[in-house]
């Protein structure tokens, strides 16, 4: 399925639409409906249950967005946080220079760690024309900051300068204290959070993989050094395990260690995914040393030392990040789990195949006969929908909306018909086998509830 297609199926099942749509839109930005906002948020349960809820060693936080300037400044965004970009003087439009030169050389050039006199130099040599409008009249490569400012203050005049935090992180770096003390935590410990993060960035529009307003699920653990590189190989290999365990394929699967690194980290790595566009990153794990802690200690003037109360060692953790971005996971699920699969009587339907813990609705409730079932298929739903999210269709005939549930990857639908008035009973449908069974209406529940579990 190729991303312009899954845009519109998704727009047409009520997974995304574009942002500010009836406005002509508003670049990079998307909306989660209301089948789509219900995938996310279990995307976001299943990461918090894995990696905080079944850790005794994990705290989650919900820092705040907006933080004190300082943070950006110690953290070295406000100095160095800005990407290369260049205009085309011919149609207007603005391009990153290293994207330029790593989508022209098919990714076998790296411009990263390039100067903008080489990226410049490296475009006029290959003669890389505008994407746009097929020119060759470059302005010259700039850096822009990827940090969205905003300001702080009721008088005109005398307002201070804030930011939209660009990465959850220095939320846990700021609260290793507080968190430390209040849950008498001894190192090693984690500190994770799930956040909108921000970024001024161009983009090439390839939907939910990098937009400018994104969700990060992420934790960041505190270590001896020595420990480290143990808690940085055991992060990728939990990292891996969970993205299959939702359903990723291991074949579209795969590490990708950092050529270059930030002058701070010891090591990175990806887990990258064969997504539409090829292959790209799903999420990141890094070493990032003391760098932080450090950094903080010195421009806050507070030292965030860890006193080991077995040794009475003072010292600074080390800290490995593990950081994967709810969109991009959602829309990895979706490229995944998107079927279409021609059926025994020569038709074809479209299949949404999610691990069912994933799936926007556990169950949908249909009345066969609207005018004989929908009340008692009402009072199932009222049942149904206090453990689990449910839907209801008594809409066109029981086929079509066998359809639609399979297109948003409703696991399993319970259709309510005279059998049910007269003796209780249901019948079940199994969205992948499409097999039917079943079962008294009491039964339900338990049933459904042993199926989605994760």
């Amino acid at each position: 399925m190729k991303m312009e297609e899954l845009v519109n199926y998704c727009k047409q099942y009520g997974f995304v639409f574009p942002g500010s749509e009836i406005y002509g839109g508003f670049a990079n930005t998307w909306d989660f409906g209301p089948v789509g906002v219900e995938l996310k948020n279990n995307v976001k349960k299943c990461w918090w249950k894995r990696f905080v809820q079944e850790d005794s060693k994990t705290y989650g936080v919900d820092a705040a967005i907006l933080m004190n300037p300082k943070i950006w400044a110690a953290s070295g965004h406000i100095d160095s946080f800005s990407d290369p970009k260049m205009d085309c003087k011919k149609c207007k439009q603005r391009f990153r220079a290293d994207n330029l030169i790593e989508e022209y050389s098919k990714g076998v050039v790296s411009a990263e760690g390039m100067t903008n006199e080489e990226m410049m130099k490296y475009i006029n040599d290959n003669h890389i024309v505008c994407p746009n409008c097929h020119g060759f009249n470059w302005s010259d490569i700039r850096q822009f900051k990827l940090m969205f400012e905003t300001s702080r203050g009721t008088v005109e005049g005398e307002k201070d300068t804030v930011y939209l935090r660009p990465e959850t992180c220095q939320g846990e770096y700021v609260n290793f204290l507080n968190v430390q003390r209040s849950m008498r935590a001894k190192v090693p410990f984690a500190i994770a959070q799930i956040g909108k993060s921000f970024r001024n960035e161009i983009t090439p529009g390839n939907f939910l993989f990098r937009t400018i307003e994104f969700e990060q699920m992420e934790l960041q653990k505190f270590c001896k050094d020595a420990q480290a590189m143990d808690v940085f190989n055991d992060y990728k290999k939990r990292a891996l395990q969970f993205v299959e365990d939702l359903g990723l394929s291991s074949d579209k699967l795969r590490f990708h260690d950092h050529d270059k690194l930030a002058h701070y980290a010891k090591c990175a790595c990806d887990i990258q995914y064969q997504f539409p566009i090829g292959w790209e990153e799903l999420n990141g794990i890094h070493h990032r040393g003391t760098w932080d802690l450090s950094r903080h200690s010195e421009y806050s003037g507070e030292k965030l030392e860890y006193l080991d109360p077995d040794t009475n060692e003072k010292y600074l953790p080390t800290i490995i990040e593990y950081s994967i971005g709810a969109d991009r996971l959602t829309l990895a699920l979706l490229c995944e789990g998107y079927q279409k699969e021609k059926l025994a009587d020569g038709s074809e339907r479209e299949v949404m195949h999610l691990l069912p813990a994933l799936a926007p609705y556990k169950v949908a409730v249909l009345p066969l006969i609207k005018k004989n079932h929908s009340a008692k298929a009402m009072e199932v739903f009222n049942l149904l929908s206090k453990n689990f999210s449910t839907t209801y269709d008594e809409t066109a005939n029981i086929g079509k909306r066998y359809r639609r549930e399979d297109a948003i990857g409703t696991p399993f639908c319970v259709t309510i018909d005279d059998n049910t008035l007269t003796s209780n009973m249901v019948t079940i449908r199994d969205r992948d086998t499409m097999e039917q069974i079943s079962l008294r209406i009491e039964d339900v529940v338990p049933y459904i509830e042993e199926k989605i579990k994760f």
